[in-house]
């Protein structure tokens, strides 16, 4: 019973880090950029739902739109901001503003919030399931996070494959210069896939908040790197890699935390995604892309 429990709270963390993942992969995916800011954009979607909830008494769902509709425009400006200018950029200039723009994002956060972390109340409110006579209780925050994720995964992929936005995205991953020729703006297409992720940012930061209720101003930091493995695990770019990738390194964390050590737990997750690297760069379900030299 031990392990099928630790089974099921690994695919709830796996699912929770693959909302976030979806987020690099969209942006990376369109705009070839890595966004390390991202996990920041789900600590102030948390800040947001709770302060929403605690401050302006808005119910949870209420709050989550709210925090959506806050990240999603943070998205808009990060991305108008620190990453248009550097559309012609190195890859390292990119990285560096990233890590500037995380740090940035933290530091207002505790001048706002504080150093002291708050306690985050649950936004989900569904039943909880019991199994085997009670010996195995899903928690409802584990059942909202499988399904949602599951829903947002099917979403985007028909969103990115049937709609016309959808397909102006692919255009743009495939070569910018033919796409804008083509008439498709790219600008706003960019702006698009940053907007999309971080509202999603948003609902990996209620998920994650309800699941683990403690929020800070580094809660996504090291949630948004392991996402970012999971997404390079799953093959960063695909969709549906981003979700395999997601819950396999939630159940290899919860798996490691509870049979071999818990302070290694992290230490297996990168060395997890260094053996990826070695053997498929690509990741489970990415694409080899060759180059023209």
């Amino acid at each position: 019973m031990a392990f099928l429990d630790n089974l099921i709270n690994g695919i709830s963390l796996g699912s929770i880090y693959a909302v976030i993942a979806l987020g690099y992969t969209l942006v990376y995916g369109i705009a070839k950029m890595l966004n390390f800011a991202h996990g920041d954009v789900i600590m102030v979607g948390g800040y947001v739902i709770f302060t929403a909830m605690t401050s302006w008494n808005l119910n949870p769902y209420l709050s989550v739109l709210v925090a959506m509709i806050a990240c999603t425009v943070l998205g808009i400006t990060i991305e108008k901001i620190a990453y248009k200018p550097l559309r012609q950029a190195t890859s390292l200039a990119v990285l560096i503003t990233a890590i500037g723009v995380s740090y940035f994002l933290q530091n207002i956060a505790l001048i706002i919030f504080g150093e002291k972390p708050v306690t985050f109340t649950s936004v989900v409110d569904l039943p909880k399931i019991s199994l085997f006579d009670g010996k195995i209780i899903i928690k409802s925050e584990t059942t909202a996070a499988v399904i949602i994720s599951v829903l947002i995964v099917v979403g985007l992929s028909l969103f990115v494959n049937k709609t016309k936005s959808g397909r102006a995205m692919q255009a743009v991953s495939e070569d910018k210069d033919a796409a804008r020729l083509m008439g498709v703006n790219v600008n706003r297409t960019i702006s698009l896939t940053f907007a999309i992720g971080s509202a999603l940012a948003a609902i990996a930061g209620a998920l994650l908040c309800s699941a683990y209720p403690v929020l800070s101003n580094t809660t996504g930091a090291m949630p948004g790197i392991k996402a970012f493995v999971a997404a390079v695990f799953g093959g960063i770019g695909s969709i549906p890699g981003s979700m395999i990738g997601g819950i396999l390194i939630g159940v290899i964390e919860i798996m490691g935390r509870a049979y071999i050590s818990p302070q290694l737990a992290d230490a297996i997750v990168f060395a997890v995604l260094i053996i990826v690297l070695i053997v498929k760069p690509t990741g489970i379900l990415g694409k080899k892309v060759s180059e023209k030299v």
